[in-house]
């Protein structure tokens, strides 16, 4: 079964259904532009944080003001059907903010899941997680992989070297 794609505007009432009916919400979130396995053992950590894992993946405009020029390589609706298709994932959501404050005070998870380039003390919205009770963790294998890394390889292979 893959996950439901939530329409932004639905996050809310998401959040306040799955805590009606006492699941512990883990989010996770990012541009997953070339799903790879740091990707993919990311998800399955967060998991682990709670009952129902729900993840936010940036929107095309997001990825391309993140990544810059010739970001992303695939679109939103694209990445965000890859994401759903995890065994591990519940929920997604495609937002358009720079950060995902605005999805974490409409979702209110238990946990806030980043993976391990950031620290605690590093993630953007560490504060806004704080405010609602929520708890930040960091989840994943060491940052080994990265969309950045492989393109770099397959432009590589390309030319031939």
């Amino acid at each position: 079964m893959s996950a439901s794609l939530i329409p932004r505007g639905e996050v809310r009432a998401l959040g306040e259904r799955l805590r009606r009916a006492g699941r512990r919400i883990a989010f996770a979130n990012g541009c997953f532009d070339l799903l790879h396995v740091g990707h993919v053992r990311y998800l399955e950590e967060a998991k682990t944080c709670g009952d129902v894992l729900v993840v936010g993946v940036n929107s095309d405009s997001a990825v391309a003001a993140l990544k810059g020029p010739g970001r992303p390589i695939l679109p939103a609706a694209g990445r965000a059907e890859l994401v759903a298709a995890l065994e591990s994932v519940d929920y997604v959501v495609i937002f358009d903010e720079p950060t995902a404050a605005e999805v974490l005070l409409e979702l209110r998870p238990d946990v806030h899941c980043k993976g391990t380039d950031y620290s605690r003390e590093t993630v953007p919205e560490r504060e806004i997680v704080k405010s609602f009770g929520g708890e930040v963790r960091i989840v994943g294998d060491p940052k080994n992989h990265s969309t950045r890394q492989l393109l770099a390889e397959i432009s590589r292979r390309a030319q031939g070297n």
